[in-house]
Order: C-alpha cells, then structure tokens, then sequence
C-alpha cells in the first residue's frame, strides 16, 4: 500500500458539496497553467521576482472567463494563482501591488467559492494534482511530504463532522455517545498519523528555514489574509463538540475567531451551529455528579471512557505538534515569531494544557468507581 492508497478512503465521488470533489478540483486548469507553473520553483531558487510577476499577469483570466466557471474550475483557479501569490511575498513583494488587475479576480473567486479571496491549505494540498502536474514552490521531496501529510486526515475530517455532531446530539447515558466517540477516535487516529509521517520525513530546518517563508500573509484590498498553513486544518472541529464550547480561554477562542473563515463553508456552519453549546465533558462531569451511588452505570463509565480516549489522542497530537513548532521557531531557527497559521507557540502549549486538563476531569470522575468494581 502506498501513501496514495490513504488519500482519500471512503469520499464519495461526486458528492454533492463541490468542494470534496477532489478528483474533479484536482484535474481541472482552467487557467491553462500546467506548463508555467512546472516552472515556478525554477523561479524561486533563483528569487526571480520579475518572472514571477509576468507569471502571474499572464494567468490573471478576463471577467468573461471567470464568469463561466463553477466552484469547481474557481477553486483551481484560485489554487494555481496562490502559488504565485505566495511565490512573490516570499521574495518581498505584495503581488496584488506588482499585478493590479489579480484583485478583482481574486475577490471573485473567494465569492463564487463562497472561501477567503486567496489560496487556503486546502487549495494547497487537498485539491492540489499529483504527480507531474503537483504545484509546489520548491519542488522538493520534504514540501511533497507535507502537503501529503494534510491530505491524509482530510477524508477524517469530513467524517468527524458527523461524529462529532452526533455527540452533540447525544447524552452520556445513550449508547450512541459512546459509539459515537469511538468513531470519532478513529478520525483523530488519522491525524496522529500524519503527524507523525511529518516527523518522520520533514525537517524542522526545512520547515522554518525553506518553506515556511511562502506562507506569508498577502494584502488583498487592505486586510491580510494568512497563507495556505497546515494550521488551518481544522482540527477545532473535533474540539468544539468535546470540549472547547463551554471550557475554552480567551487565548483559543482568540485564534479561533481567525481561523475559522479560512476553512470551508460546511466547516464553518458547524462551528456557528456549535460553538456556545454543551460540550462531551460538560454534559459527562454534571452526569457524574448527579451519580449518587457506589458505582456508575455502565453506560455512564462505558461513555467517559471513550471520552477519554479520544481526548488523548488529541493530547498526543498536540504533544507532538509542539515538539516540532518547538524546534521550527527555536532561536536559532526560526524566521518568524508566530506560526504560518499565526498562532505563536505558547498559544500550543496552552491548548496542550486545556486539552490534559480535560483528559484529567473525565478520568478522575471515572476513577473511583472502576476501583471500586475492581
């Protein structure tokens, strides 16, 4: 089995939500861009900002253009004019200063897309083509294991928003919460795989030093709008439903509150849908204490327990998420203060924190009784 096989298991195709077509957003080039962009790292190795502005005023389309196309040719589109976006504010330039006539396009697309006017990690990675066709800014086998690191948990993701959604449904009592949370840790196993892949085949130097520079933030019409950052994979899906909607700090819901426009408009209604609501730990801690007697019933115990282990799982990818920002933004590497995704790293050791804390209350609340039982 090759990494390819572990892309996209279990998306339907042809699903009625355009954007998790990825097969169809990945062959499209609506811009007829394959050839110019296979050169792009070219241009970047040599920091050739003049090239680079040609590139990109060659593939600005005209109005009529654009306004033939679905949401599925604007998302490739967008894709293939945010290399070149983020291509020229890696070697100093704004490039919606250096090429005027890309800002109406660009906030055309976001529109049609219903998506922030600029390139998303989404874009970068999800519904970027494989093989030859792949649009990379260096070329390198480290950004390909990157971006093959995201696309790896994006079919998880979809499936944990139904999961996640069915615990919010949910009581701890209910047989369905437990199953749903069981469901939900396989969906979060997928990105404990993917980070560790990324450990295992990206450098933190080649992260900090190589490629993080390409996600910088851009000007589009007075506001910056962030680069394609692995931080926008949004695992606050997962986070909301169990804990983060009624047991959160000021710091997360902070970062939160930008990063949430970044991600796709389902994503986004489920965190309109969800956010201030009663969290998995919430409703677990009030059932407990309710629980008068000697021992739990077993729908209850059974319940914190797969609670518990898919706040671990969590835990275990926020550990080793910090351990390589840790490296990454060291003094003697980093570039940059905060994250691509804009969150400094103390705001990770934080979440870190809060996600533990969490673990913690749900264990505790089931420790005496299954000492008991024993």
């Amino acid at each position: 089995m090759t990494l390819y096989d572990l892309v996209e298991p279990g998306l339907v195709v042809g699903c009625a939500e355009p954007r998790y077509r990825i097969s169809e957003i990945r062959d499209a080039d609506p811009l007829g861009a394959d050839a110019l962009l296979a050169a792009i790292p070219g241009m970047n190795r040599t920091a050739d900002v003049p090239a680079l502005t040609v590139a990109l005023r060659a593939l600005v389309p005209d109005a009529e253009q654009v306004a033939r196309w679905g949401v599925v040719e604007a998302l490739a589109a967008m894709r293939d004019l945010g290399l070149l976006l983020g291509s020229l504010k890696r070697h100093g330039t704004e490039p919606v200063a250096a090429v005027p006539e890309v800002l109406p396009v660009l906030e055309e697309l976001g529109r049609r897309t219903d998506m922030v006017p600029r390139d998303t990690v989404h874009h970068y990675t999800t519904w970027n083509p494989l093989g030859r066709r792949r649009r990379t800014y260096t070329a390198t086998e480290m950004e390909c294991h990157l971006q093959d690191a995201v696309r790896m948990v994006f079919p998880s993701l979809v499936a944990a928003l139904d999961t996640c959604a069915e615990v919010a449904r949910r009581e701890p009592y209910d047989p369905g919460f437990s199953l749903a949370l069981d469901r939900t840790a396989q969906h979060v196993q997928a990105m404990v795989d993917s980070i560790d892949f990324t450990v295992a085949n990206v450098t933190p130097e080649f992260f900090a030093r190589t490629l993080r520079p390409y996600f910088e933030e851009i000007d589009v019409a007075g506001r910056d709008y962030l680069g394609p950052a692995a931080a926008q994979v949004p695992l606050w899906l997962v986070d909301l439903t169990l804990w983060q909607s009624d047991r959160s700090d000021a710091r997360y819901d902070a970062f939160l509150d930008e990063s949430v426009p970044y991600s796709l408009p389902s994503w986004r209604a489920f965190h309109a849908a969800h956010r201030g609501g009663i969290s998995a730990v919430s409703k677990l801690a009030a059932a407990v204490s309710w629980e008068t007697a000697h021992r739990l019933p077993p729908q209850l115990t059974a319940s914190a327990l797969s609670l518990a282990r898919v706040l671990r799982l969590l835990k275990t990818f926020r550990a080793r998420h910090l351990g390589i920002a840790r490296k990454a933004y060291s003094d003697d590497l980093r570039l940059y203060e905060a994250g691509s995704g804009g969150a400094p790293v103390a705001l990770l050791r934080a979440v870190l924190d809060l996600t533990r804390d969490n673990e913690t209350l749900v264990r505790q609340g089931v420790s005496v009784p299954r000492t008991t039982v024993a």
